[in-house]
């Protein structure tokens, strides 16, 4: 599963399952909110995005329907994929 650490703004992490299509995003307030049938596209493009809060306010927000957070196992040896300044998301699965 990808996962996308944010250095700047209020989202702090991203998490993708392209199986389900569920993004999980991680807030500076500690909350998760999840949205199903997210396309890999948008998750790429959040993960691009200059300002990820932006976006997701923009495109995400209003756009999908929200789920349940996703749980994740806290002994994940897969490191975070930095956001900045890589020009998209990697596709690297975890474990």
């Amino acid at each position: 599963m990808p996962t996308t650490t944010f250095n700047h703004g209020r989202i702090r992490r991203a998490d993708y399952d392209s199986a389900s299509r569920q993004l999980d995003l991680h807030w500076d307030s500690k909350t998760i909110l999840a949205y199903k049938h997210v396309p890999q596209e948008v998750y790429r493009r959040l993960c691009s995005a200059p300002n990820p809060t932006t976006y997701w306010e923009d495109r995400i927000a209003e756009e999908y329907p929200k789920g349940t957070p996703m749980k994740t196992g806290a002994g994940s040896d897969a490191a975070p994929i930095q956001a900045s300044p890589a020009p998209f998301c990697s596709d690297a699965q975890s474990d």
